[in-house]
């Protein structure tokens, strides 16, 4: 039996549109046989979905060390039209990020990131890949830089050898700038999953689909992902939509 690779990076991978360039990334920089990824499932809406995704992805890109697990706690709690039945998902309007939405699911990222650090110590990874956008985005509050170089300081405290780092290579980009890197980078956007509220189909008009749609539009390209009929994502002030997604 051949040896195993050691692994270098641990990449959270949802199986939406930033984490799948972040784990396309990490592939190209490292190699995936130096990869391993990350699916926490934590109760949300299109669960099954993106389970489905995270394991196409990782076919496609070749990255054999893989980590599923369920997180209980965030759909106990609540809180979030992402993880209670009882709140509906908003359309979303001309205006993204101007108000933390209900779509936040409170402190999320903070429990990938503890299972992650976890993983990474124990296969002796050195550093932690996740898709977080600051710019263009719903506002939420765990995707800003300094939530993650706060982190940092966490992990540095709180390991073995305090050594392990986050590293967040799309922050500050701009959804457009992420979907021009995927193309360069060949990202598998044709097996990602973005919609907040629908698996059949993505519905074309909760915030997650409107960026998305919005930044394939700027970029002058076809998101290849299944729409619902007639769903179309708000557009902003002045422009003409996104004819290529009506299918």
């Amino acid at each position: 039996m051949a040896e195993q690779q050691q692994i270098k990076t641990v990449v959270v991978l949802s199986g939406g549109m930033d984490s799948t360039v972040c784990a396309t990334l990490a592939v190209r920089e490292q190699g995936a046989e130096h990869v391993a990824a990350l699916h926490v499932s934590y109760g949300q809406r299109t669960e099954a979905r993106e389970q489905r995704a995270f394991r196409e992805i990782c076919d496609r890109l070749g990255i054999t060390r893989r980590l599923t697990v369920r997180n209980q706690a965030l759909s106990q709690i609540g809180g979030s039209a992402l993880t209670d039945a009882k709140l509906a998902v908003p359309e979303a309007g001309p205006k993204i990020g101007v108000a933390v939405p209900i779509t936040y699911v409170p402190f999320r990222n903070a429990h990938f990131l503890s299972v992650a650090v976890s993983w990474a110590e124990v296969i002796g990874a050195e550093t932690i890949y996740i898709g977080a956008v600051q710019q263009d985005s719903s506002g939420y509050p765990d995707c800003r830089p300094e939530y993650y170089d706060a982190f940092n300081q966490l992990i540095k405290a709180g390991t073995k050898e305090g050594t392990i780092q986050i590293k967040t290579p799309l922050i500050s980009l701009r959804k457009v700038e992420i979907v021009k890197l995927g193309l360069e980078l060949a990202a598998p956007f044709d097996l990602s999953w973005s919609c907040y509220s629908r698996e059949d189909g993505a519905c074309g008009v909760c915030e997650s689909c409107a960026l998305r749609l919005r930044a394939f539009e700027a970029a002058g390209m076809i998101d290849p992902v299944p729409y619902l009929p007639r769903a179309a994502a708000p557009t902003e002030p002045g422009s003409r939509g996104n004819p290529g997604t009506q299918r």
